[in-house]
């Protein structure tokens, strides 16, 4: 019994280190929302306009950025789009995958249907300092509330749009 508590003791301990060095992590490399962004002038591969302030009104908003060579992006891809089907809503830029020309096909074979920005040049990366792939950050009434780099799982993110819709 002295074991157990030892050990669930060592556990709480760890997990309380590791919660904290994952926060200092996205702190120290979390995106900057540009002063003067306009994501109403922003199209999707479909030609749809997308207004950033007007959609994260009522609901906050998960912006995806991620890249078709990121390694990582492939195995939290798949949590997106189950993030949408969970009625999420997400938008996503796909930074420096190539001409619009070549990423549609890409999109449309993985069946990737999420409305997704193309950042073929990495000028919207740049603007937001977007250093490591994937990044996501959570929109609420036009600010950038919450973010977070690399894997994460589907509860992390459900968990910081909780905490969005509790207490922003």
């Amino acid at each position: 019994m002295m074991r157990i508590k030892k050990w669930l003791k060592e556990l709480v301990l760890f997990s309380v280190i590791a919660l904290m060095v994952i926060g200092a992590i996205d702190w120290w490399r979390a995106p900057t929302m540009p002063e003067d962004m306009d994501f109403s002038q922003q199209m999707t591969l479909s030609g749809q306009p997308i207004d950033l302030q007007q959609l994260s009104q009522d609901r906050p908003v998960v912006i995806y950025f991620w890249a078709t060579w990121c390694g990582v992006c492939k195995l939290t891809t798949p949590m997106v789009r189950g993030l949408a089907n969970d009625n999420v809503q997400v938008v996503t830029v796909a930074l420096r995958s190539g001409a619009d020309s070549q990423l549609a096909p890409a999109l449309e074979k993985a069946g990737f249907t999420l409305p997704t920005i193309n950042d073929e040049d990495g000028i919207i990366s740049d603007n937001w300092g977007i250093g490591v792939t994937p990044t996501f950050a959570i929109i609420y009434k036009g600010n950038m509330v919450h973010s977070t780099t690399g894997w994460t799982s589907a509860w992390g993110i459900k968990f910081r749009l909780w905490l969005t819709e509790k207490f922003s």
